[in-house]
């Protein structure tokens, strides 16, 4: 399918989704809770307009001021992360006031006839419903928000890795991915979690993909904050898909003025010339099926050109989709991605997890492994529920 109608097939199906969505809350949180008319039209318009700005994010920045975009922008994705959880709370408190007026009327109906339920009556089990759906929806999204500001959790792990010189064992890698540098996530957040990284005294920082959300006229002081990651061996990059969207190689050179190294399907030696290993990286795995050329694609195989293939070898690449087909059989010894948020905030987890087979977390299949990091930062909206962002420490065994 052409990447034209396979977008528009996307878009028509999460703005079908966000419409419903949108109409069902009306009519829980307005219609059903008070027969005034303007308490019902305002309703209407909020709902209306909440629903546009979900829909139109994208847009904004050509119809409005910059400043005014980025304020609805930020609103529209505060609203995302807020009418998720109070969407699943109507349904759900919905479905089991159903359930239990089911009960209760095949009761009545075997004992006398069924009793009839006043107007008055119905109006205030549906504000008592809403009421309750607001608190459980707000608590959840506000811890949920809270979280996705808080610190990432440093999640320490230790790979035995195939061919690894006994001179580097105990060597450490700082991973950080799909932190995601954009209007919600701006210089602030970057400068707490560079001074995170640093405490961790890595040998070696990587950043795999999805570092913005915008260009560098738009993100380059936030972004510019990487410059001051400090490892022994500096920090190397490779792309996301969201780099895509974001201009990849005009981030690629500005990130190399930074000071990080961009590995775009090539492969650089780590150590020093008795005890070393190679570091490979590779751009995303979905570029290609988007059009992009080879040379700006994942391509494996130009990667690893010119490598000796009984060395140690940690491969950089986005997502996890190619560790089994490509990385495993190249003789890849670590693989560490991210793109799968582990789900961000729940229940997105549970799709996450049915959906990829290696969503989050570290997984072996003979000598090669995988970790999968839920990511550093957040995309969309501010939330991080049952799925904690996160700073990887690798430990390198031989």
């Amino acid at each position: 399918m052409a990447t034209p109608l396979r977008f528009l097939l996307f878009f028509g199906t999460l703005s079908l989704v966000v419409v419903l969505g949108h109409v069902y809350l009306y009519r829980r949180l307005f219609r059903d809770t008070a027969k005034h008319p303007g308490w019902r039209r305002a309703g209407m318009v909020a709902m209306a307009l909440l629903a546009f700005l979900m829909i139109s994010w994208r847009l904004l920045p050509r119809l409005l001021p910059a400043e005014v975009a980025s304020a609805l922008g930020k609103l529209g994705w505060l609203w995302m992360g807020a009418a998720t959880y109070l969407l699943l709370a109507v349904l759900s408190l919905g479905g089991v006031q159903k359930l239990l007026g089911w009960l209760k009327r095949r009761r009545a109906a075997e004992a006398a006839p069924a009793p009839v339920v006043s107007e008055e009556r119905r109006q205030f089990l549906a504000r008592a419903s809403a009421g309750a759906a607001l608190v459980a929806s707000g608590g959840v999204a506000s811890y949920g928000m809270w979280r996705a500001y808080t610190p990432p959790v440093v999640n320490e792990i230790a790979v035995r890795l195939p061919g690894l010189p006994k001179a580097l064992d105990g060597f450490s890698i700082i991973q950080l991915s799909d932190i995601h540098v954009g209007p919600l996530i701006q210089r602030r957040f970057m400068d707490a979690l560079v001074s995170q990284s640093n405490a961790l005294k890595g040998d070696l920082v990587c950043i795999t993909g999805d570092l913005v959300d915008g260009s560098v006229e738009e993100l380059g002081f936030a972004a510019s904050a990487l410059s001051n990651l400090r490892s022994r061996h500096g920090t190397y990059f490779v792309t996301g898909n969201h780099e895509y969207f974001s201009g990849d190689e005009a981030w690629a050179e500005a990130l190399t003025r930074m000071g990080l190294t961009v590995l775009r399907n090539r492969h650089v030696r780590i150590g020093e010339p008795g005890a070393s290993f190679d570091l490979v990286g590779v751009d995303d795995f979905a570029a290609r099926r988007s059009g992009y050329p080879a040379s700006r694609s994942y391509d494996l195989a130009a990667a690893t050109a010119g490598r000796d293939p009984s060395r140690a070898s940690v491969l950089l690449a986005h997502q996890p989709s190619g560790w089994r087909d490509q990385a495993l059989k190249a003789g890849m010894g670590l693989q560490l991605s991210g793109h799968t948020h582990g789900g961000q905030f729940f229940p997105f987890n549970l799709v996450v997890s049915a959906v990829w087979e290696h969503d989050a977390g570290l997984f072996h299949e003979g000598q090669g492994h995988l970790y999968v990091s839920r990511g550093t930062g957040f995309w969309g909206p501010p939330l991080r529920v049952a799925a904690p962002s996160e700073i990887v420490k690798v430990t390198l065994l031989a």
